[in-house]
């Protein structure tokens, strides 16, 4: 028996593969980083669904399928208005999604619907609870762009809309990790694709999956106010306290994901002061950590990464888990959508550990 399906193989995929010893991530046959540096949201989402890349053609009708998909249903904005404020964020998102219901089979059309309208519930979401209207999306900005307008009212800086794009991209998909694994498993059961997405969202709540990386803002912000991010570091590791950012449970060399963040964030961080002080503490951590705890083979995570993302937005920390779901949408319906082409119940065994009666016993 392993407690936690750790290391159980519960279902056989063509949607992405991870080899953590050597910092691997593939969707179907590309690898992430590279995806994340070439090509847009809308293009890795086409693959993702479909099994290919699209064409110039394919590319305008999924991307004219995302923006329609953003204008929601009356009765969702009614939900959202009738929630309690100041309920949190993750459990309004997830109750807003599953009022967008779904016909019973699942389809791409529904997984891209669903795609479109998670990031304009957030947005709607996010400023109800600061007193402000919804915003109306626009069909003339990119997935990620639309996202950071809907947030604030302001079409974001073009360098800064890259890098959300990216880090979207690399956070779309991520194998059978727990949301995925709820997700497949609703839909086993024949339910609609809208409540195995809530479902995958309630387990994307969870800290041990989702939580926000918010340690990582915090000692950004110590090592900003210090000015020396090499005497912060040191002062930690002569503790010998955790450095946030560093080490994964799945990569034990460096992560691709945040690989592939270093290098968009490398080119914005030029003219952004966060993204510089990130790029510097990376390479003062890496070396110390070296020096302080060899062999121990501790490398930037996507959070670390995913935090001085965020940090240069001005995002809040109550949307950092929201926007890693608006992203991994993307990778649920698409095993969603595999699941349900090649369906088996989920229905695993549990070993009794409990008291027998007497008359079970005899």
């Amino acid at each position: 028996m392993q407690k936690g399906l750790k290391g159980v193989i519960a279902a056989e995929t063509s949607i992405s593969f991870i080899d953590g010893e050597r910092g691997i991530l593939v969707y179907r046959g590309y690898g992430a980083k590279d995806l994340a540096l070439q090509y847009t949201f809308e293009e890795v989402a086409y693959l993702l669904w479909y099994g290919h890349l699209p064409s110039t053609h394919e590319l305008h009708t999924v991307s004219q399928a995302l923006g329609q998909g953003r204008i929601l249903p009356f009765h969702v904005y009614e939900v959202i208005r009738a929630l309690p404020k100041g309920m949190d964020m993750m459990n309004q998102i997830l109750t807003a999604a599953s009022a967008l219901g779904a016909e019973q089979t699942p389809s791409i059309e529904q997984a891209i619907r669903l795609t479109a309208a998670v990031p304009v519930i957030i947005s709607a979401i996010y400023r109800k609870e600061r007193g402000l209207s919804p915003l109306q999306p626009s069909a003339e900005l990119r997935h990620a762009e639309n996202y950071l307008y809907m947030l604030t009212g302001t079409v974001p800086a073009a360098s800064h809309a890259r890098a959300l794009e990216a880090y979207m991209v690399l956070t779309m998909e991520h194998g059978m990790n727990a949301s995925t694994f709820a997700a497949r498993v609703i839909s086993s059961t024949e339910s609609d694709m809208a409540a195995a997405v809530s479902g995958a969202i309630g387990a994307m709540k969870g800290p041990l999956h989702g939580g926000a990386p918010t340690g990582v803002i915090d000692m950004l912000n110590e090592i900003n106010e210090q000015g020396s991010a090499e005497v912060w570091l040191r002062q930690k590791l002569e503790r010998n306290e955790h450095i946030m950012g560093f080490g994964h449970r799945v990569y034990k060399t460096s992560d691709p994901r945040a690989e592939a963040l270093r290098e968009i964030t490398a080119h914005a961080g030029k003219n952004d002061d966060w993204l510089r002080l990130a790029g510097e503490v990376e390479t003062t951590a890496i070396k110390l950590l070296a020096q302080y705890k060899p062999g121990r083979k501790l490398y930037t995570n996507v959070e670390f990464y995913a935090a001085a993302v965020m940090r240069a937005l001005d995002m809040e920390t109550s949307l950092f888990t929201p926007t890693f779901t608006a992203s991994r949408t993307v990778g649920w319906t698409a095993h969603i959508l595999e699941q349900a082409a090649d369906n088996t119940i989920f229905r695993p065994e549990s070993r009794y550990i409990g008291t027998l009666m007497n008359e079970i016993t005899k």
